[in-house]
């Protein structure tokens, strides 16, 4: 207790969590649109069920990788080189969610742009049935992906585990809260689902990247999301003010 009121009472700590929790609610981003499209696919009334399950589950991730922190941070020593570059465990698994998620992005954007394949998951040339438990393994890969990385970040930012714990809580209740607003509002706009996979491939690609030591700057990757979300809106209003005119 009395080491939790020391924390409370320094400045420099509610510094270190506001910036903390600033950093994972954006990280949170990634994972969040990843969910909502997925969770899309399902019967209307398992969109909602499936879509908590899947945040609760970084939840529970999050918090159960933070209890072992001492084995997180070993993740980023390396354990193999190959043609001269050092990977850790780390590495390894950015570069398997990156080529997951850029998989994933292009085989729904395959299923958009051929209208005739029909709306089930693409794999291998042959149509598979979208399941409830297929949806929750592949959110709990990506979860995985994703919680690693945001622990990691946590360590990089803070050396206490109660503001870590309060940062992924508040990061984790924001992404439950904007769940189901952002799945309606990418369902209702279907070009906001390609802008959606769009930003999928490049994060993907940006996990790919950072597994292979190419750090991008996660500035740039969130500028070039938000400058594209603000086209897509002025375009959004422009159909919006040209079917009021035909009216």
């Amino acid at each position: 207790m009395d080491y939790l009121l020391t924390l409370a009472a320094d400045p420099a700590i509610w510094a270190a969590l506001g910036a903390l929790i600033a950093m994972e609610v954006v990280l949170g981003i990634d994972n969040l649109i990843f969910i909502s499209i997925l969770t899309n696919k399902l019967p209307e009334a398992q969109r909602s069920r499936g879509r908590k399950i899947g945040i609760g589950l970084a939840l529970i991730l999050r918090l159960g990788l933070l209890s072992t922190v001492a084995i997180i941070v070993q993740l980023t020593e390396p354990i193999v080189t190959l043609f001269g570059k050092a990977f850790s465990w780390r590495d390894i698994i950015l570069i398997a969610g990156g080529l997951f998620l850029v998989w994933k992005a292009t085989a729904e954007i395959h299923h958009k742009v051929d209208v005739d394949h029909g709306p089930d998951v693409f794999d291998g040339g042959k149509a598979v049935a979208v399941t409830f438990g297929g949806v929750i393994m592949q959110i709990l890969l990506l979860d995985l992906v994703f919680s690693i990385d945001s622990i990691i970040t946590a360590v990089g930012m803070t050396d206490h585990i109660p503001v870590m714990v309060i940062a992924v809580l508040v990061a984790v209740l924001t992404m439950l809260l904007a769940a189901d607003p952002l799945a309606h509002f990418i369902e209702k706009n279907p070009t906001i689902v390609m802008l959606a996979l769009g930003f999928l491939l490049m994060i993907g690609a940006t996990l790919i990247g950072e597994g292979f030591g190419v750090h991008v700057p996660k500035g740039y990757i969130y500028a070039a999301m938000a400058f594209s979300a603000g086209i897509e809106a002025l375009n959004m209003l422009s159909r919006r003010a040209t079917r009021k005119n035909k009216r």
